[in-house]
């Protein structure tokens, strides 16, 4: 087994949300703080795509943006073949540290340049790491990239606001394989397009990753987007990783209680009639999380020591999970 690309070790990320200074002296207020991600661990082998699920709020986009160095960590390591990604972006490799790692982001209608023409959108990448010698290469290079995503090269020559939602997603992945890099993060690439745009985007994505031997992080909240490309998934619930196992296991046998609901939460089609756990209750407040576990307020299998020690993330049963009730085999 070759190591994996990309190894996390106990990444967290906390933010400062306190108000301005003075209104907290009047207001005799204390500085406030968000575990936005809260000692995360996980790795990604060659050529897979490892998912993370959650609900709003979980941590899943700060995770996507620190692993390519949108964000620092304030604690933990993020490591891409085997190069600790912090120390490099600091010294003379970053350039080519950032032309391995590309991110596609969720918003297609935001994340393009609405001056711009697609050919200076997709051909920024080659100009600013010098992959391109004049604009007679840049035109042909733009023009391989857009077929590769199934647009017709003479898109090159529009704006952005001629093109429909999924249209847009296409050249964002166009010019995040302008670098041919080797890892893909995609923070929930298809949440703003519609359905039967999602699949093109996806089967896109699928067929790429065969031809080139890309390895994604893919971000989503869409559990049947996920059963569709992942090979592993992450749960996420309040900053941490609660349950991480191969899709076809997660999908058939969740651990963790809060996988459980969230699988329970899908329309059941074929009217199969098994029990179901309504999700209960609401995410509490980030700024003030529970203690113990943090799912213990919701969580149908809570007990005491739930509520005041919160549970490691243990191989289980062939699965990382964290769950005292699994651990306990009261599930």
């Amino acid at each position: 087994m070759s190591a994996p690309l990309v190894e996390v070790h106990d990444l967290a990320k906390i933010f400062d949300v306190s108000p301005p200074w003075l209104n907290r002296v009047v207001e005799r207020k204390p500085k406030a703080f968000v575990h936005a991600v809260d000692g995360v661990s996980f790795a990604i082998e060659r050529g897979k795509t490892l998912a993370l699920v959650g609900e709003s709020g979980c941590g899943k986009s700060t995770v996507a943006r620190l692993l390519v160095g949108l964000y620092g960590a304030t604690r933990g390591a993020v490591h891409f073949d085997g190069e600790d990604i912090a120390r490099t972006l600091r010294g003379p490799e970053a350039l080519k540290l950032r032309r391995r790692m590309q991110m596609i982001f969720q918003d297609p209608y935001a994340s393009l340049n609405p001056r711009w023409k697609v050919l200076d959108i997709v051909a920024e990448p080659l100009r600013e790491h010098g992959l391109i010698g004049d604009n007679a290469e840049a035109r042909m290079r733009v023009a391989e990239l857009l077929s590769s995503v199934g647009l017709n090269p003479a898109d090159a020559e529009k704006f952005p606001h001629q093109f429909s939602g999924g249209q847009r997603q296409r050249i964002s992945i166009a010019r995040a394989l302008a670098t041919q890099p080797e890892f893909l993060v995609c923070d929930e690439p298809t949440s703003a397009l519609d359905v039967s745009v999602q699949a093109q985007v996806l089967n896109i994505m699928k067929d790429l990753q065969r031809e080139r031997g890309l390895t994604y992080l893919f971000i989503s909240h869409n559990l049947a987007v996920v059963r569709h490309v992942a090979d592993q998934v992450g749960v996420m619930y309040l900053g941490r990783l609660v349950e991480v196992a191969d899709k076809v296991k997660l999908f058939a046998q969740p651990s963790h209680p809060y996988t459980r609901m969230l699988l329970d939460a899908i329309p059941d089609i074929h009217m199969s009639g098994r029990a179901r756990t309504p999700v209960q209750g609401e995410v509490p407040n980030p700024m003030s999380p529970p203690s113990g576990c943090s799912f213990h307020p919701r969580c149908p299998l809570a007990n005491a020591r739930c509520q005041a020690e919160r549970p490691a993330l243990l191989e289980i049963r062939g699965v990382r999970v964290a769950c005292h009730a699994v651990e306990e085999a009261r599930d």
